[in-house]
């Protein structure tokens, strides 16, 4: 089984894996701590206790996923060093610095100003302890910076020389990073969509309490109030996840053209000036054979690609992934190591991109049918039943449109590990054998379950018992000897 895989598949797997199950965490830690400052700045700002509790409750789930987060980071860069050993030698100089700013710097504020935050309730005045979890929300934000920045040379390289005697990268300009286009509009589309993941989770997890408490129960206005200001949140960043994702797919037609028309399902140069029309149809759906790389079937829409990327009713063109692949193969060669040819995984990127897309549109949907039947004099969100479903459900679903875009975002690079300068095959490491590789699959594997495990359950007996839990403790407390009958504890 082991030799039938082999190991650049494993370590491009290993690869996946720990990435995709850590940017479970980013997005949501993040969505989150934004979620409570808010709620800590309605406190403030209302003195209303409510909104303090809200806080308190909400940030032991933020807690919670900031922890494993963590956790999940370090496997991911042990990872590196052990499967990637080539790529990290070649973009060391590079990589080294945002990174050892996001460790010291950006890393270092959040988790200090989490305990700050965590630990002094009764310590500091209201509108000086809210400053703690703004600190938070943004250096978590920062961190996040740091991190496209290293991901964004990968995508579009910058401010860097080769050094042929020693063959590798180094940077030569730190300023031109830090402006790489690429990660202008990448940060910014991942900030965002942190706001959704933060905002369904705690409007999801509240759906789900809210089918459990009883007609009058107190805690119906807490969780109907954490519903309104996690969705406010999230309607946000539908609304900026719509923006920035517009102005990244326009940017890719110049950036990575073969990820773009990938996404798009276009084999063949689409040029709306040869068109009847003048305009360039839009694939809903469309199945391209990945041994001929030629689209075999499709439904289109008229003129919709042409508004999409095209920003008009009409004109534009897209250049097909076979002509890209003979440009391509002028440019970069046919037979440069590892590589068999510079098409992307079409059909995955094509179907990626709109689950990211529809998906979003879907959470915004949502997001305003529940702001209006949850709004204060209404009580549909009480009677319909069926919504509270639909909205628990959709806690889990921004884990979805986020790996989606992450998948595009990612194997839209495909041969490439840096874009132009190196490829995935001659990143991995070259000492590392097939069963370590597939023994340590199994064991992140297994990890990761157990973490997401520990998570799930943790965050759902947070939810159990519910946002008096501890004043409710305060006020009966348990005899530590209640266990013990009475002729022993005489004895």
């Amino acid at each position: 089984m082991v030799a039938l895989v082999g190991i650049l598949d494993l370590a491009r797997f290993q690869f996946a894996m720990t990435t995709i199950f850590h940017f479970f965490f980013v997005p949501m830690s993040i969505g989150l701590a934004v979620v409570v400052a808010l709620m800590e700045t309605l406190y403030v700002i209302k003195k209303d206790e409510t909104y303090k509790k809200m806080t308190q409750f909400w940030g032991k789930i933020f807690l919670l996923s900031f922890a494993v987060g963590v956790v999940t980071g370090i496997i991911q860069e042990f990872q590196f060093g052990m499967n990637w050993s080539e790529y990290s030698r070649y973009v060391g100089d590079i990589f080294g610095a945002p990174l050892a700013i996001e460790a010291l710097v950006a890393f270092f504020a959040e988790s200090t100003f989490i305990g700050l935050w965590s630990f002094t309730w009764d310590r500091f005045k209201p509108a000086i302890h809210l400053i703690f979890i703004w600190v938070v929300a943004f250096a978590s934000s920062i961190s996040a910076l740091w991190i496209l920045a290293a991901n964004s040379f990968m995508q579009n390289p910058v401010g860097y020389a080769i050094d042929n005697h020693m063959g590798r990268a180094e940077l030569k300009s730190f300023g031109a990073l830090l402006t790489n286009k690429q990660l202008w509009i990448e940060f910014p589309h991942v900030l965002v969509g942190t706001f959704v993941t933060g905002g369904f989770i705690v409007a999801g997890m509240a759906a789900f309490k809210l089918l459990k408490l009883k007609k009058g129960d107190k805690q119906i206005d807490f969780f109907r109030k954490s519903i309104n200001v996690a969705l406010v949140v999230a309607l946000v960043g539908v609304g900026g996840a719509l923006i920035t994702g517009d102005q990244h797919a326009f940017e890719l037609q110049s950036m990575q053209p073969m990820k773009y028309a990938a996404m798009e399902g276009v084999d063949t140069t689409l040029d709306a000036s040869k068109r009847t029309d003048k305009a360039q149809p839009w694939s809903l759906i469309s199945v391209t054979n990945p041994a001929t790389h030629r689209v075999i079937a499709k439904i289109e829409i008229p003129y919709a690609l042409s508004i999409l990327g095209n920003h008009s009713l009409t004109g534009g063109k897209t250049t097909g992934t076979t002509e890209l692949e003979k440009q391509f193969e002028k440019k970069y060669g046919k037979t440069t190591d590892g590589i068999k040819n510079y098409y992307v995984p079409e059909n995955t990127l094509f179907y990626s991109f709109r689950v990211m897309a529809m998906g979003a549109g879907l959470l915004g949907l949502v997001a305003v049918v529940a702001l209006w039947f949850n709004r204060k004099k209404s009580n549909l969100i009480l009677s319909q039943r069926w919504f509270l479903w639909i909205m628990g459900v959709m806690t889990f679903f921004p884990f979805v449109v986020n790996t989606a875009g992450w998948l595009v975002t990612e194997l839209g690079r495909f041969p490439w590990v840096v874009y132009g300068l190196m490829t995935i095959a001659d990143a991995v490491s070259p000492n590392v054998s097939a069963a370590s590789l597939l023994i340590s699959n199994i064991v992140y594997f297994l990890t990761f379950a157990a973490l997401g495990g520990v998570m799930i359950w943790l965050s759902r007996r947070v939810l159990h018992a519910g946002p008096d839990a501890e004043e409710e403790a305060e006020a009966s407390p348990r005899d530590p000897y209640e266990h013990l009958s009475g002729s022993e504890v005489e004895a």
